[in-house]
């Protein structure tokens, strides 16, 4: 198979303080519609759109097929723009750049797949994301085999099974489909299906306090073919092999969290606005002269700072990807701390639907259903705790 033609994306093309301010300006365009797809829970096209114009859906592909090849760093500063403007949008993306950051190294993969799916999103925009959850089994992250089955035939695979909070569906050409073969002791893993196939159904049931436009609706695969190729990362049940690695637990963690800490970046923002422009007439200035908001806004810039220095420090190598999910519980404690700063502080305005308050606040909830959830975090903090005491008394 051919590679594509390279075309430079803007982050080779333009120098830091110039993507910086195109990312501010992406951000911008963002937050204007955001409101409507939050009312709508429509899939964000014309924002995807947007982002291929500017060549950053394809960022994690690598420079070699087209792509910009971006480090976790990148990624990372292109995620808390987006999550500023619209973080339903932020949240698909996170997913691709997932995807596409470990792909070309997972030599499970035929290369000729590795090769059209990077070719995808670099020449069309193309989005991928795994579909993993199920109605009975839930979070895979919490062990068990998927109820999902891809059965071999002379044909090739025939995938049969339900997944929900298939985040991106309607906007998704590849669904990367967690399942299992018939066998006695079965293939688990990866199938890859495209969205075309024929026996695939998208039922419309997302319908979240927050994070509405993500579109993470409930996708039915009915006898869907692929051919036997598509298993395209599968190990015997018998001898499973992780999902990912330390470093794309790290990658997760850092671009998920990015996401809500971008929320809370713009409350923050909507909140200093909003001070500075409240007058009321008994105190004749504005509430930002006022010493109690003043400290409000101090604790929202004080949490801030420190999911700042935490992303920073993670993205730049420089924390053990044994703390992932500890960076992942911190980052996201923190931006939901912030906006209840805000939302307290505020008061009814806060909370009126003609302000974006709310939205950010229902949108900066949704960090708790993320895997790794906040008690298995923390119990698998405190086991291992333990387990390096007991190390420590047999040595």
């Amino acid at each position: 198979m051919s590679l594509p033609s390279p075309r430079p994306p803007s982050l080779q093309s333009v120098d830091a303080a110039d993507f910086d301010t195109l990312l501010e300006r992406v951000s911008q365009q963002l937050a204007a519609t955001a409101h409507i797809y939050d009312e709508t829970g429509a899939f964000p096209q014309d924002n995807f759109r947007l982002l291929h114009k500017h060549d950053l859906l394809a960022l994690t592909v690598p420079k070699a097929l087209g792509g910009g090849g971006a480090s976790l760093v990148q990624a990372r500063k292109v995620i808390s723009a987006v999550a500023k403007g619209e973080p339903s949008t932020a949240l698909i993306l996170v997913m691709q750049y997932l995807q596409h950051s470990r792909l070309q190294d997972n030599r499970n993969w035929p290369e000729a797949l590795r090769l059209r799916v990077a070719q995808d999103a670099v020449r069309e925009g193309a989005l991928i994301n795994a579909l993993r959850v199920e109605p009975d089994l839930g979070t895979p992250a919490r062990g068990g085999l998927p109820a999902t089955i891809a059965r071999r035939t002379s044909e090739g695979w025939r995938i049969s099974g339900r997944k929900i909070y298939s985040t991106g569906s309607h906007g998704l050409t590849w669904f990367s489909v967690w399942a299992r073969s018939t066998d006695e002791d079965p293939l688990v893993g990866a199938w890859l299906v495209h969205k075309d196939t024929p026996g695939i159904s998208i039922i419309d049931d997302w319908d979240h306090l927050g994070m509405r436009a993500t579109c993470s609706h409930e996708i039915l695969f009915d006898n869907v073919l692929v051919p036997l190729d598509h298993a395209v990362s599968v190990s015997r049940w018998s001898a499973p092999q992780p999902e990912l690695d330390g470093d794309g637990f790290l990658w997760m963690s850092v671009l998920l969290s990015a996401v809500y800490d971008g929320v809370a970046q713009a409350v923050r923002d909507w909140f200093v606005e909003w001070l500075e422009q409240r007058k009321p007439s008994n105190l004749g200035a504005a509430l930002s002269t006022l010493p109690r908001f003043q400290e409000i806004l101090g604790h929202i810039d004080t949490l801030l700072f420190a999911n700042r220095s935490l992303l920073d420090a993670a993205a730049e190598g420089r924390t053990p990807a044994a703390h992932a999910a500890q960076l992942k519980y911190l980052v996201t404690g923190n931006a939901i701390r912030a906006v209840e700063l805000a939302i307290e502080a505020s008061g009814n305005p806060g909370l009126s639907r003609h302000n974006p308050l709310q939205r950010h606040y229902r949108d900066v909830l949704c960090s708790r259903v993320h895997t790794p959830q906040n008690d298995a975090v923390l119990q698998g903090v405190g086991k291992a705790v333990f387990a390096q005491r007991q190390k420590k008394d047999l040595a």
